[in-house]
């Protein structure tokens, strides 16, 4: 075969580009790991916490806080390096050899990120990995407690613990989520109704910001601190801490299960829920679960279950006799009911044994059990459902068989709270927030395609029930399927899809913040907050200037 000369000269002339390209990538490569030793406290080498893919233990530390499979797969993005920080100056460094390299960041603490945006992308990005950042320092004279953006719910719940029998804090029920990114939207748990989300119990953060100054609340000023504990958090800089205000517990709480199948069983349980779940005592934290379970030997008949999983800040009698009070179709008994301590209830919401004598040091154990590939949605229920409604989700759920939902009740202190007070939104007039999940152990963009279709078309299956202009959702349950941001042009206008979702009124103060703060928009991701729009992209809402 001959080779002409021109199609010689056009292979030499690819493979000379294949080849500068990769040499010039490479010294690019060199020249970040360059920076962040230049840029970082040399008594604290950062040499030692960079992963590159080369290395041995990079798959390992990669994986070591994905808590969704579906991003643990083959085909995932990577990121080109991890930086697993152990000091200050290894996130500033972070910061602004990113930037100085036009190299995305996503910051990671506990991994349980529904849509894997704090360890994923689609352009060249790195991980700073904070899971060594998680001390904790409890201060029980002050009732409060600084605690690292890498520690874990459980890690925090066992250091208060620790300290005393009568204080706990309101955060979420699964132990191994990470305090930064629960904070960063919200965190909400069974005592949200007693006290509030977590939010609403800050008191004080540290965050490195684009400068890679590092401030406490005096000095990054009112409005950056009230966007940091709700408002996505990760849009404006890395948090390192958050100072906690701890509340009071009593010495014993009630825990329960109470499980119903079978559509004729759980119709009338299920409607009192919907009807009274937002005015149970505050005491009482009370959810709910849906799912299609099997009926008969055969195990091939389908039924509805309701599962009820009850928290209440007193004795098991008290709380009988409020159930008898204001919901006697759940038919709750003292055979049902378990006092324990506040620390113990904690193990027992993880889904771990308490009667077998299980140590609460189970909660110092940052992986979970077992790993799912899964896909969630949320939406606020705002009305109850009528039976005949119910009739109908029921008949769909065990057609789709595989989804599940769960009620998580509102009002109490949450009812209380002014929608503006934090970046979160979701306070009066909400019955419950519903998380749609699908679980899967199958590998593959089909298995993704058809489970995940599954959660979509229950979710579909709910528009009429649940709130409108806009549906709303919780913004820790994220969800790609309400918008992506490309951060282009249309930012604004992009973000103002999920945002007005996620944080309703609340969006463009967010977007003046972050626009002031971050200019330049570094801190990014698919959902962030985006900056201020260009004039031809419309005006902001309320009589925010534009420029």
């Amino acid at each position: 075969m001959r080779v002409s000369g021109m199609h010689l000269l056009v292979v030499v002339v690819f493979a000379f580009l294949v080849s500068w390209a990769s040499l010039s990538s490479a010294q690019d490569h060199l020249s970040f790991i360059q920076c962040l030793k230049l840029y970082s406290d040399p008594l604290f080498p950062i040499s030692t916490n960079i992963y590159n893919p080369e290395d041995a233990s990079y798959s390992s530390v990669l994986g070591a806080s994905i808590r969704n499979l579906r991003f643990n797969e083959s085909s995932t993005p990577k990121p080109r390096l991890i930086i697993t920080a152990t000091h200050e100056s290894h996130v500033q460094a972070a910061i602004l050899c990113g930037k100085n390299h036009v190299l995305e960041m996503r910051t990671r603490s506990g991994g349980h990120d529904y849509e894997g945006s704090s360890y994923v992308s689609y352009v060249p990005f790195f991980i700073l990995d904070l899971l060594n950042f998680r001390s904790i320092d409890v201060n029980i004279k002050e009732e409060t407690a600084w605690v690292q953006a890498g520690a874990t719910l459980g890690e925090l719940y066992y250091a208060i613990a620790n300290k005393s029998k009568v204080h706990g804090f309101p955060a979420g029920m699964c132990p191994t989520v990470g305090v930064g990114g629960q904070f960063s939207g919200g965190g909400f748990g069974n005592m949200m109704r007693k006290y509030g989300l977590s939010i609403d119990n800050i008191i004080d953060a540290k965050i490195v910001d684009v400068q890679g100054r590092i401030l406490g609340r005096q000095y990054m000023g009112e409005d950056l601190f009230w966007a940091i504990t709700g408002g996505s958090a990760a849009s404006f800089g890395v948090v390192l801490a958050y100072k906690i205000k701890l509340v009071p517990v009593p010495q014993n709480v009630t825990v329960f299960h109470v499980a119903k199948t079978g559509e004729n069983n759980i119709t009338e349980s299920v409607h009192r829920w919907l009807e009274i779940a937002d005015g149970f005592d505050r005491d009482v934290y009370l959810h709910m679960m849906l799912n299609v379970a099997n009926r008969g030997e055969e195990k091939k008949k389908k039924t509805m279950r309701a599962k009820y999983s009850g928290f209440f800040l007193g004795d098991s009698e008290r709380l009988i006799s409020l159930m008898n009070e204001t919901f006697p179709e759940l038919g709750l008994q003292k055979q049902d009911c378990q006092e324990v301590s506040w620390i113990e209830s904690v193990v027992y919401w993880g889904n771990f044994p308490i009667n077998n004598g299980t140590s609460t040091q189970v909660l110092l154990n940052r992986t979970p059990s077992q790993l799912y590939h899964s896909k969630m949605k949320s939406d606020y229920l705002q009305r109850s459902i009528p039976k005949e409604g119910l009739k109908l989700i029921f008949k769909k759920m065990v057609e789709l068989e595989d989804p599940y939902m769960f009620f998580f009740p509102y009002g109490g202190k949450m009812s209380e709270i002014s929608p503006d007070a934090k970046p979160f939104p979701h306070r009066a007039g909400n019955i419950a927030n519903i998380l749609y999940r699908t679980d899967w152990t199958e590998h593959g963009f089909e298995a993704d395609e058809y489970y995940s279709g599954l959660t979509r078309k229950l979710y579909d299956f709910m528009t009429p029930f649940v709130s409108k202009f806009p549906r709303q959702a919780y913004f820790n349950f994220k969800d790609f399927d309400l918008g992506v941001n490309h951060h282009g042009h249309n930012s604004y206008l992009q973000g103002k899809v999920y945002g007005g979702k996620y944080f309703k009124e609340n969006f463009d103060k967010l977007v003046e913040i972050k626009s002031r703060v971050d200019p330049e928009n570094y801190f990014k991701n698919e959902q962030s907050i985006p900056v201020r729009p260009f004039p031809e992209e419309g005006k902001l809402q309320k009589g925010v200037s534009v420029i």
